[in-house]
């Protein structure tokens, strides 16, 4: 087996039962990997020097293909359900030899990084890949080792991503050809059948998820974060669509990551090295940090070019409205490295409210921060997603339900006890719709929510007089600096008030019903926190 490439830890592949590659490139650099992947036909490059490639059949990741071996490590732990499958320790040790036969004669890409950027909780990653592409992306996004660090770490966690490998669903075990199959006991994650470059990354995403809560009662998040120039951290969950990227990259603050943290005993740190970012109607006056990191060095996925340039058109979705780029964090210009800063002072839940009833901002006690992390709350409206031609409303737990090996309460417990011993503020911002629900009434003014999130993270509602939602029961401001007063209450922006009545406790019944798969874990505190299905006047 031939090596090429730096230095590495002398138990090279071995280990791995792989030992008859045709070739092992090892930590190549990413202009050596974008000359391998230009080579290899997997990609070319637009005008800016990024990397374009496609991830062929699957353009995002596979939630019924993503599996967790049931053994003795994780059997009475692991949250089992249709977001966690048991997979049998011994069809996976079958599927992982054929895998690894399959392998021969081939050529490999293999990179040693790490996650966590935290000296106390570094999780060192192997990947081993077929296609050059895949192992760029792992550089991107993972952290990087100095030379010095390269030449004498012990991989603790493996990944082996073969997208051309398609297991047999009869004999493998598997629901399909593709598969992403987690082994929290050998420490091996198996990803066959797709080119999706995500499961990588949100594979190990799970694997955090899984040790730092579980066994250093470290909270793994799945989040934006920044930190001010006076060192105050701000925290950022929200799902897709709901303004997390644009709400956190504040020039006047520096990103801590855009994606994945860990909250400790001595602050907030990132998981990861690079940013993986959706582009589809990317401009530079909408998102300027990210269109200007996207140069030599970093990739695009399933993007198309203007027919006879290399410039890439962000308006076409011909391939998947999931176009992406992946860049090292340093792209950034205001990244924070280390990317770590203290406990946070506040702490954002984003919204995107298409029945018009969550008020702008408002604050949270523990017990409603508890509950509204479980709950996880959006709405999708026409346009974000196929088949969607009405709001809807979407539910996910901690914001990242995909990627929770553990039971939600876990989670919200450790927020709790984080909250209590730090006197962190909890928000929730809605960033959508006021006056009436979608169709009816209008999207909250972008200069309104930043003001919003200004005046929370300078202090500046500490001091205002508030108000208790009547269904909801969180403390919204009266006033709020460079926000009209009449936008702050949503009651009073509708024109017929009994109809936002009916709409807050249609959508407060919304919420009790999707916590009733949770209650049963969940304590008092947590259940406290619940909105009151039925209007108070």
């Amino acid at each position: 087996m031939k090596k090429f490439g730096k230095k590495v830890h002398p138990e090279d592949l071995e280990s791995l039962g792989i030992t008859n590659a045709a070739k092992v490139y090892w930590n190549l650099s990413p202009a050596e990997l974008i000359e391998e992947a230009i080579k290899n036909g997997e990609g070319m490059l637009a005008d800016t020097g990024a990397l374009m490639c496609d991830t062929g059949e699957f353009t995002g990741r596979s939630p019924e293909d993503r599996f967790i071996v049931k053994d003795e490590t994780t059997a009475d732990v692991v949250w089992w359900d249709k977001i966690n499958i048991p997979f049998e320790p011994a069809k996976f040790d079958k599927l992982y030899d054929k895998v690894v036969k399959s392998l021969e004669g081939k050529k490999l890409y293999v990179r040693d990084a790490y996650a966590c950027d935290h000296p106390d909780h570094r999780l060192s990653v192997r990947i081993v890949n077929t296609q050059a592409w895949h192992n760029f992306f792992c550089y991107n996004m993972f952290l990087r080792f100095s030379t010095e660090e390269l030449s004498s770490h012990t991989p603790e966690f493996t990944i082996i991503g073969i997208p051309e490998f398609n297991a047999s669903p009869e004999e493998d075990g598997t629901r399909s050809r593709n598969f992403s199959i987690i082994n929290l006991t050998k420490k091996i994650i198996l990803i066959g059948g797709s080119g999706y470059t995500g499961e990588m990354k949100k594979g190990i995403f799970s694997v955090l998820n899984f040790t730092l809560p579980h066994e250093k009662k470290v909270l793994s998040m799945h989040c934006s974060a920044n930190v001010g120039k006076e060192g105050d951290t701000a925290i950022f969950f929200g799902l897709s669509g709901t303004g997390k990227t644009t709400l956190s990259a504040d020039p006047d603050r520096y990103l801590i990551g855009d994606d994945e943290h860990g909250w400790t005993d001595d602050g907030v740190f990132n998981f990861e090295g690079g940013c993986y970012a959706k582009v589809v109607d990317l401009s530079r006056k909408k998102e300027p940090e990210i269109w200007d990191a996207i140069q030599f060095g970093a990739l695009l996925e399933n993007t198309r070019f203007y027919e006879g340039t290399r410039t890439v058109d962000y308006t076409n979705k011909s391939v998947t409205e999931n176009t992406r780029t992946a860049y090292p964090i340093h792209f950034i210009p205001n990244a924070l490295l280390p990317s770590r800063a203290g406990i946070p002072k506040n702490i954002f839940f984003l919204t995107a409210d298409a029945f018009g009833v969550i008020p702008p901002i408002s604050r949270l006690n523990q017990s409603q921060a508890m509950y509204h992390f479980i709950s996880g709350y959006t709405a999708k409206v026409a346009g974000t997603e196929v088949g969607v031609t009405e709001p809807r409303k979407t539910f996910s737990a901690c914001f990242g339900e995909a990627f929770l090996p553990l039971h939600p309460t876990r989670y919200a417990e450790l927020l709790g006890e984080k909250m209590s011993k730090h006197q962190v503020n909890v928000w929730l911002v809605n960033t959508g719709w006021t006056g009436g629900p979608y169709g009816v009434g209008s999207r909250i003014k972008l200069a309104y929510t930043r003001a919003m999130l200004t005046a929370a993270l300078t202090g500046a509602l500490d001091n205002v007089n508030y108000a208790k939602h009547p269904v909801f029961g969180v403390e919204v401001p009266k006033s709020c600096p460079e926000v009209p007063e009449e936008v702050l209450n949503p009651r009073d922006t509708w024109s017929d008030q009994e109809a936002y009545d009916a709409k807050a406790n249609e959508l407060a019944q919304s919420f009790v019903k999707n916590f009733g798969k949770y209650a049963e874990f969940a304590n008092e505190e947590i259940l406290a926190g619940a909105p009151h299905a039925e209007v108070i006047v």
